[in-house]
């Protein structure tokens, strides 16, 4: 290196791919660390801001406002009709007007790595999922969350520092995403898994990245959790925590075929959800103006017939799923078969067109209709609910993510106070999954080469001149 006291970037890079432990020992990466410890105070504050305006946004459109237009038992059966079409406007603004194009499209899975997200992007960004995600289309908050904590990190070090390394920007980003995705999954840990295995970090890099990384997010933790008088921000309105379910002891070999069954139904399911939203953002990529507004009257028609057709309420097919998700659990036993493959049916559609029309993440929608799937597999013969509803969240997550690892712990985590017994179930399905996921993938995109018209070689095709006449 250069200078062994400087943080990683520019002339650093070389050694530190080498000899990882070289630059953790220096003096200027303490120093990044103490910066890490800054920007996960800040960008977890950010984060807070973020998650508390969406709920407060979907309070007053779906609570308050209809209240005091004098609808005093709930909003009509219409309400979310113009609200989910000013959501495509203010989306399609933000994609057409605004730098970022409103961060990445959620059919496309969970981006994450590359270069960070630069500070001019952030307004078209958290314009974009404020609109998709607080007004109620279905679309997971951890997208943006991830951008902010980047976008911001970089904007922190860029006020301090204007000329900083590549590599610096780089490992402050990642710190910064860490602290932000860490509070709506109420733990660092979580966001550190997610992100290093979705960013795929080889072994000299991880730790270069993973320890500034787990810095930001545990001291940034510290906002919403509290340190000694001081008792913290309340996120119980949005951060996911453990469900309720009975305890589990010990799967039997019964449990573990409804598992691979259960596994392969989810793939199934989700792949088309997936690749509907791939298939709604060709469409919509053009004309953002005239298709996303459509595409939120679509979402909204499709809540009000789910309404109709099983009784239940339409904010059961609206928003991500993550505040709904510990009441469907509870609840588990008013949810009739049919309702449940309603709610599968209408919120998959609604879920599909979302992914490939508005902007958010696609994680939390996943792990709701996979808790779902698991409800309605509960009705089988020898498939305990509490595991059953541990193999289709894992399931859900990594058929949309593909991150078999982050998907094991999140469906592990939430399932954590029904205690061990489901986990090994977990991973199996995880893995029936995964791999079921990545066989209709291939098996996808061998149907689309072999569409594909072939361009024939220059002279390939045209006939051989006829030969001369006999003279």
């Amino acid at each position: 290196m250069a200078e062994p006291d400087a943080p990683p970037g520019g002339d650093t890079a070389s050694a530190a791919a080498d000899d990882p432990a070289t630059t953790l020992l220096t003096k200027g990466f303490m120093v990044l660390l103490v910066v890490a410890a800054i920007v996960g105070i800040a960008v977890s504050l950010a984060a807070w801001c973020f998650l508390e305006l969406i709920y407060q946004i979907q309070q007053e459109l779906y609570h308050h406002l209809p209240s005091a237009l004098g609808y005093h038992s709930g909003p009509p059966l219409w309400w979310s009709l113009p609200i989910l079409a000013v959501a495509g406007v203010i989306t399609a603004l933000a994609i057409t007007r605004l730098p970022g194009r409103g961060g990445h499209v959620p059919a496309e899975g969970l981006k994450v790595g590359g270069a960070p997200t630069a500070p001019i992007e952030l307004p078209g960004i958290i314009l974009a999922g404020l609109a998709s995600i607080g007004l109620g289309l279905v679309i997971g908050p951890e997208a943006p969350l991830i951008a902010l904590g980047a976008g911001l990190a970089v904007a922190v070090v860029k006020l301090a520092r204007r000329q900083a390394p590549a590599q610096l920007l780089l490992v402050v980003g990642a710190a910064g995403s860490f602290a932000a995705l860490s509070f709506v999954f109420s733990s660092p840990i979580i966001a550190a898994i997610i992100l290093i295995e979705a960013t795929g970090l080889g072994r000299s890099r991880l730790p270069i990245i993973l320890i500034p990384g787990l810095v930001g997010a545990g001291i940034g933790t510290l906002v919403s959790i509290g340190m000694g008088s001081f008792t913290g921000l309340s996120t119980s309105a949005y951060a996911l925590s453990a469900l309720p379910l009975p305890v589990f002891h010990h799967p039997t070999v019964g449990n573990f075929a409804w598992t691979i069954v259960l596994g392969l139904v989810v793939a199934v399911i989700a792949f088309l959800i997936r690749t509907g939203g791939l298939w709604t953002h060709r469409l919509a990529k053009p004309h953002p103006f005239v298709w996303l507004p459509l595409c939120g009257l679509v979402v909204s028609g499709l809540a009000i017939a789910f309404s109709q057709a099983s009784g239940k309420g339409v904010n059961e097919v609206l928003f991500s799923g993550q505040d709904a998700l510990p009441g469907l659990v509870s609840g588990a036993g008013t949810w009739s078969l049919s309702a449940l493959v309603l709610l599968i049916l209408f919120k998959g559609l609604g879920y599909s067109i979302s992914l490939g029309s508005f902007r958010g993440g696609p994680t939390f929608p996943a792990i709701f209709l996979g808790a779902a799937g698991g409800l309605m597999a509960s009705h089988l013969p020898g498939f305990p609910v509490t595991a059953a509803v541990a193999v289709g969240i894992g399931a859900g997550t990594v058929a949309i993510l593909r991150l078999p690892l982050s998907a094991v712990v999140i469906a592990t985590v939430l399932t954590a106070q029904s205690g061990t017994g489901a986990e090994p179930l977990t991973i199996i399905g995880v893995v029936v999954a995964y791999l079921a996921t990545l066989g209709l993938s291939r098996l996808e995109a061998t149907r689309s080469e072999q569409k594909e018209p072939t361009v024939a070689p220059e002279g390939a095709g045209v006939p051989a001149p006829a030969p001369a006449p006999a003279q």
